[in-house]
């Protein structure tokens, strides 16, 4: 009689199955079960000997849930064995790319996954591009704008010599014209991949340019004024007329903006950056504007010039109308300032290629404001009723004015 380890009797079973056969249970003997098996095997069983449940043709799966698909990881049941669990999605921004996944893993900072969330794939890099249907819509508003204020310009130059054309200043329409040429072509720098010279251009010139043509605004605004104010002989205004002052007036304001841009560049300048907190499954291709100070400075400062021109046409929208345009100007400004007023809540309020289309929409509505505004009506007159314009007519006008 020999004992194991602990004392008992060395043994083998024999497995048996319980088996339905002729309307009577019988026992099957399909393995057998011993402890002491030398090879370690200690149970053999024969598999094709059993008989399963009335449901079950194959052996059953003895687990309380089934493994989680990928794109799942698995949540236990509280209360329940730790076999007995939910398959719940992986959350935003995470995969699980093998079944029965415990965890869900995140996607690196420039990918997403996938619609079934079992593997990272890069996200879609988002800018304005000239090939998308907005950007040519973009493009072609450029274009047409652009070509309607060269044309203006041609216009001015070739009647330079007519009453009409003399009446205003001529060298600050030119500098008006072009200007605002400028500021319809500097839309362009927005669109397209944004580059660091691009990022530093689009913002600059555009404030640049921009503060120029107001500033010639104000300066035919004051120069309205004082040619009115100096149509006596003996007038100290007359003194004030020559291109000195609306040259100043031009050169100050620009140079203003200037300070304010190089300022800029040199603290804090815009440089293109890949922006992933801005959604989820997009990177935002964008010129970072560094420190929004700067830019709204800049902004400002637009808006100082341009509400100081609608007060002074304003002012001056009862002179004789042979001197007076102030009454076109106040109408511009009013156009501008309302575009720009709008302009700040829905910059902030886009986001991506949207907020750089915002502001192009806002630079083609102010300047086209004061194209149509200013000179449409003087084109007009050129164009289509050239019998107003003569001496005669303008001061005919001067004096049906002046007697009201």
């Amino acid at each position: 009689m020999v004992f194991n380890g602990n004392g008992d009797l060395p043994a083998s079973y024999h497995i048996m199955n319980v088996q339905i056969r002729n309307d009577h249970f019988n026992l099957v003997k399909v393995g057998t079960y011993d402890p002491d098996t030398r090879q370690g095997d200690s149970i053999s069983l024969n598999i094709t000997a059993i008989a399963w449940g009335k449901n079950y043709d194959n052996v059953p799966l003895s687990v309380c849930s089934n493994s989680c698909l990928p794109g799942y990881r698995m949540s236990g049941r509280q209360g329940q064995p730790i076999c007995c669990f939910d398959c719940v999605p992986c959350s935003v921004g995470e995969i699980a790319n093998k079944s029965g996944a415990s965890d869900c893993y995140k996607c690196p900072i420039d990918q997403w996954p996938n619609e079934d969330r079992r593997r990272c794939v890069l996200k879609v890099v988002e800018f304005l591009s000239f090939q998308e249907p907005l950007g040519i819509v973009l493009v072609i508003m450029i274009t047409v704008f652009s070509l309607l204020t060269l044309w203006t310009l041609i216009i001015f130059i070739k009647h330079r010599e007519t009453p009409i054309i003399k009446a205003t200043n001529r060298e600050l329409s030119y500098i008006l014209l072009v200007s605002l040429i400028l500021c319809f072509l500097c839309c362009l720098v927005f669109i397209n991949r944004p580059s660091t010279f691009t990022c530093i251009v689009r913002q600059t010139f555009f404030s640049i340019v921009f503060s120029i043509s107001i500033s010639s605004v104000l300066a035919r605004t004051l120069m309205v004024i004082l040619a009115f104010k100096a149509t006596t002989l003996n007038s100290p205004f007359r003194k004030w007329l020559g291109p000195k002052i609306s040259r100043s007036i031009v050169i100050v304001c620009s140079t203003t903006q200037t300070a304010i841009c190089s300022t800029w560049l040199l603290l804090d300048p815009p440089f293109p950056r890949l922006n992933t907190q801005l959604e989820n499954h997009k990177v935002i291709f964008e010129c970072h504007e560094g420190q929004n100070v700067y830019f709204y400075w800049s902004l400002g400062f637009l808006g100082f010039l341009a509400v100081v021109s609608f007060l002074v046409a304003f002012l001056a929208r009862n002179l004789p109308d042979s001197f007076n345009e102030a009454k076109h100007i106040t109408f511009s400004m009013l156009v501008f300032c309302s575009v720009w007023v709008s302009f700040i809540p829905a910059y902030l309020s886009t986001r991506g290629k949207y907020t750089v289309a915002v502001q192009i929409f806002a630079i083609l509505a102010s300047s086209a404001g004061l194209l149509g505004c200013i000179f449409a009506p003087k084109c007009y007159i050129i164009l289509l009723k050239p019998e107003k314009n003569s001496k005669e007519q303008l001061m005919s006008r001067k004096v049906r004015t002046s007697g009201r």
